[in-house]
């Protein structure tokens, strides 16, 4: 597959973080491949998406999106021991909270989980394409 065509976006302002969720929006998260190192501060979600940015919208495309200096996870309605779910992921906000932000991925059926950061940096990174 061609390279060029893997998109790399990296998020550490308001207007990147909106450009990461309008590519995000609609993806499939499995519980599985929803991971917090929290020795290196990483949140990471493995998503399904599809390649809205390129206007290919038959396009399906596994990525990743990471997000550093997360201090803390917090979830709403998720349960996480069902590790087969599947989530869909409707956007990414953030709110700013004295020192800190706390970016917001927002999931179908009211479920969300809200990372608490000292600073924006998000990155989408495409792996594959899905055939």
């Amino acid at each position: 597959m061609d390279k060029k065509y893997l998109a790399k976006i990296i998020a550490t302002d308001n207007e990147g973080l909106q450009m990461i969720s309008a590519c995000c929006a609609g993806a499939k998260v499995k519980i599985s491949d929803i991971k917090f190192l929290q020795e290196n501060k990483i949140f990471l979600l493995s998503i399904e998406r599809t390649k809205i940015e390129s206007g290919q919208e038959d396009k399906k495309i596994n990525s990743i999106c990471k997000f550093d200096f997360v201090d803390q996870v917090k979830s709403k309605n998720i349960n996480q021991k069902d590790q087969d779910l599947t989530l869909e992921l409707i956007g990414i906000d953030y709110l700013k909270n004295k020192d800190d932000f706390e970016i917001n991925l927002i999931f179908n059926n009211n479920a969300h989980i809200s990372l608490k950061s000292e600073t924006i940096e998000v990155r989408l990174e495409d792996q594959n394409e899905i055939k």
